[in-house]
């Protein structure tokens, strides 16, 4: 009785943060964050499904969507991501999840976002000095989920941020929360892991981020008009610290077709950032479960309903899990996705089942 309750409170939460996304206050705050590699998303199925994810993921990519979801994992699986981003960008994702019985599921992940190569300008040498710089954002998370009833299950994620402009760099720590739970409603079979699924997450709540470095100092005159002073007193930009892109997900995904080897799985998140507008997302998958050989998907989804000016649209991949002897596999998943004016965008996933 205790789990029902629960159960219908958080339903009733949902439906009030959806409601209220039409009443969201302004100003939103674009621009206001920093190290916002950390919310474009991360695995080939969540961006296919429209990252409508939070209550959908089940395996190593719930490091990024819900870290509760690495319960739901049957296997220890190893996994690969490799995503080209905009204006030559590149991002990866690599990480490893162990499953321990008795225990949980403990998992370590790494996201990385290159921007390559770039020239070095003054105002005196505009088109480059001959000197090239880079910059790149990294994360490293540590994570751990078990589920604590059959029908509840929690997962965190401790993360280590780091952000470099050639010799400009900046830190911060950060906290992921999040939760899972089964419900029987609209089970069409009658089981309860056919039944509706409520998820929640909140990712990056950590301390600000402070650029310092070498690149920041900068000789001044303190006197320019005066003769006879210290000319070239070596002086440094302040930079105002930074918060991270706080956001909390909340979302249910239900399946209205369970039909022999078949499944259809319709999902949808509410999304409430930091640093923009609420929105929803909406996503759905349909599996097919090859006995003897694994399980083959096709996805489509739909990101950032109800968001003023937003450039995201229609998603859509697909994805396969091959089942090989002594209980391992080989997954292969791919998406696509549109980002209006800014192009378009592919997302290839590579995992290892063991």
């Amino acid at each position: 009785m205790r789990g029902i309750k629960i159960t219908v409170l958080l339903i009733a939460i949902l439906l009030l943060g959806v409601q209220s996304l039409g009443y969201a206050q302004k100003p939103y705050r674009v621009g206001t964050t920093t190290a916002n590699f950390l919310e474009i998303g991360y695995g080939s199925a969540g961006t296919a499904m429209g990252d409508a994810y939070v209550s959908v993921a089940n395996d190593l990519s719930s490091i990024y969507w819900n870290p509760a979801g690495l319960s739901l994992m049957k296997q220890s699986e190893a996994q690969f991501l490799y995503q080209p981003w905009l204006v030559d960008i590149n991002s990866a994702f690599v990480g490893v999840g162990l499953v321990l019985p008795n225990i949980g599921t403990l998992s370590l992940g790494m996201f990385q976002m290159g921007y390559g190569d770039m020239d070095v300008t003054t105002m005196l040498m505009q088109d480059g000095t001959g000197e090239k710089f880079t910059a790149q954002d990294l994360a490293i998370s540590l994570s751990y989920a078990r589920r604590l009833a059959q029908w509840f299950a929690f997962g965190a994620s401790f993360k280590y941020v780091s952000s470099q402009i050639w010799h400009t760099h900046a830190s911060a720590l950060a906290l992921d929360l999040g939760v899972v739970v089964n419900t029987m409603f609209f089970s069409p079979s009658g089981e309860r892991e056919d039944g509706l699924n409520i998820g929640m997450s909140i990712s990056n709540y950590g301390t600000k981020m402070k650029y310092d470095g070498m690149d920041l100092l900068e000789p001044i005159d303190i006197l320019p008009y005066e003769a006879g002073n210290y000319r070239d007193v070596l002086g440094q930009f302040r930079l105002e610290a930074w918060e991270l892109p706080l956001i909390f997900r909340i979302g249910v995904s239900a399946n209205p077709i369970i039909w022999g080897q078949n499944r259809l799985t319709l999902s949808m998140d509410a999304l409430h950032p930091n640093n923009n507008s609420e929105s929803v997302n909406v996503g759905a998958q349909y599996k097919l479960n090859v006995p003897g050989t694994g399980e083959f998907y096709l996805r489509g989804g739909y990101k950032a309903l109800f968001m003023p000016h937003s450039e995201f649209g229609a998603t859509f991949g697909g994805g396969m899990v091959l089942r090989l002897m002594h209980n391992i596999g080989f997954k292969l998943d791919y998406a696509y996705r549109n980002i209006g004016i800014l192009g378009k965008t592919n997302c290839y996933t590579f995992g290892f089942l063991f």
